[in-house]
């Protein structure tokens, strides 16, 4: 119970600026106020609206909103999201693209679990949908799981992905952003070693820690700086009465997003203060530019503890993956095993995070793949979220993406069905 009290005053906190928001721009839009106009009621108005839909955005799990797509017959197509397997912390799920007749490469794209949902991948789905049969990992929300479901560290996150990619079969090509990089390394390595029949055609990492030690950041660093000990203690907290996962040891969504913002606050601070401005003025929308960035970037779910911890312990101090030294269930995982996937790195030239040098480490890795299977990029100017969901992604990394699908494998044959999900029955 030592945490509860604390997670609960974060919520309770939110929950009041929220109240706060709520009740300024009420206030500020009552009709009897307009009597007697005041720029500074006006200001209040605005600040209201702002603050209820930042605190109120935090704790929702946004809708994937995809609209339709235009199929080859120049008719438009409905995108519908089915779950292909359920599981306790997470779900593969399915776009399908209503009457689509010519068949196309079979894609899973592997979401991070770093705080925000896989929906952060929204616009990254939206591009690939009209090439690509998409398949995505939707991680589960660590408060809303129940204790009895066990726990989920990095072992049961690539054993999750090792499960996905047997049952989608061989034909498969994985996309991997940012956070799952090594760890879907390791998947594609462990089935290269047990099952090699079931490895995908060709694996993109993007913009992931590799081998964090490459190129240092603000991130790396501050995995050195601290203990094991003070980060449970400054970060892992328990769910409250609130929420299903009562009592489960989580690193909270609302204290990784505190992180995020304080790594640029002053450009928060004025985009915040600027929407503020345009809400005044009349000119903010419900979808304006500044809405439709934040109410994603605000969604933030927790992890369970061990996750975190373990990711932190592994990845970035012990450099596990790095060193090819990462262990699964007591097998040991020999990522120079995968010699016939063909492996793809991306990186930003100006990300913050996942610096130039931290991926593509991968390569080096892959002692047993042949040169000719490997290839890299680097997306000159581009931060880390640019690398996937802006315009070097749209206009320079999604082409090159695809390109290298189509040449190691392109399309696929039905998926396979033989092979059950062992996680999701845990």
């Amino acid at each position: 119970m030592r945490y509860m009290a604390t997670y609960d005053l974060m919520e309770t906190i939110r929950n009041t600026n929220q109240w706060l928001g709520a009740s300024a721009a009420a206030l500020g839009s009552y009709p009897a106020m307009s009597l007697f106009p005041n720029p500074a009621m006006e200001w209040m108005r605005a600040w209201g609206e702002v603050t209820e839909r930042t605190f109120q955005r935090m704790v929702v799990k946004p809708d994937w909103n995809i609209p339709t797509i235009v199929g080859a017959s120049g008719k438009d197509r409905i995108v519908t999201v089915e779950k292909e397997i359920e599981g306790a912390f997470g779900d593969l799920i399915h776009f399908k693209v209503a009457k689509r007749t010519s068949k196309k490469p079979r894609v899973l794209l592997v979401a991070p679990m770093s705080g925000h949902y896989a929906t952060l991948l929204r616009s990254t789905v939206h591009s690939l949908l009209p090439d690509c049969e998409l398949y995505v990992t939707d991680w589960h929300n660590a408060r809303d799981i129940p204790v009895s479901a066990g726990k989920f560290d990095v072992e049961d996150y690539t054993m999750y992905l090792v499960d996905y990619l047997r049952h989608l079969g061989p034909d498969t090509h994985v996309i991997a952003v940012c956070q799952p990089a090594p760890l879907t390394l390791a998947a594609t390595a462990y089935l290269a070693d047990d099952e090699p029949d079931a490895q995908p055609k060709s694996l993109t990492l993007i913009g992931g820690p590799i081998d964090p030690d490459a190129n240092a950041t603000d991130v790396t660093d501050f995995g050195h700086r601290v203990t094991m000990g003070q980060l449970e203690e400054m970060m892992i907290q328990r769910v409250g009465f609130k929420y299903p996962g009562v009592g489960r040891m989580v690193y909270p969504g609302l204290l990784q997003l505190s992180s995020f913002m304080s790594m640029n606050s002053e450009k928060h601070s004025k985009a915040f203060s600027d929407q503020i401005a345009r809400a005044a003025r009349g000119d903010a929308s419900e979808h304006d530019k500044h809405n439709n960035f934040y109410d994603e970037y605000l969604a933030v779910m927790d992890m369970t503890a061990e996750f975190y911890l373990s990711t932190v312990e592994r990845i970035f101090k012990n450099g596990e993956i790095a060193k090819n030294e990462f262990v699964v269930n007591g097998k040991k995982i020999d990522i120079g095993k995968i010699t016939t996937v063909a492996v793809k790195t991306v990186e930003g030239g100006n990300d913050d995070i996942s610096a130039p040098g931290q991926c593509i480490a991968a390569l080096d890795l892959c002692t047993g793949l042949p040169d000719a299977k490997k290839a890299s990029h680097v997306e000159p100017g581009a931060g880390h979220y640019g690398i996937f969901a802006g315009s070097g992604w749209r206009n320079n990394i999604r082409p090159l993406v695809m390109d290298f699908i189509h040449a190691n494998g392109g399309v696929a044959k039905k998926p396979v069905k033989k092979h059950a999900n062992k996680n999701a029955a845990a």
